[in-house]
């Protein structure tokens, strides 16, 4: 897997940086956020917000925790990269 197409976002707010994420295979997942939380950076999964309660978003992606962390890693790095970050 490889982090593809990040782009700072432009906000003033928490959201730092946009990324989509490309299997081995191919597929192309996008969505995926980095953001800056009470408890430092960390990476979102694409997710969506609950009809009914307007305050609970459910994850779009599942990945165990070694694969989370591996892909924060890799996000992580990229985003490095990334001028003014």
């Amino acid at each position: 897997m490889k982090v593809v197409n990040m782009k700072q976002s432009t906000g003033s707010g928490s959201l730092k940086a946009f990324f989509d994420l490309e299997t081995a295979e191919g597929i192309t997942i996008k969505g995926f956020k980095i953001a800056d939380g009470k408890n430092g950076m960390f990476v979102g999964v694409p997710s969506e917000q609950d009809r009914n309660d307007k305050t609970k978003y459910w994850d779009k992606v599942l990945m165990s925790k070694e694969l989370k962390e591996e892909l924060t890693g890799m996000a992580m790095q990229e985003y490095s990269k990334l001028p003014g970050a």
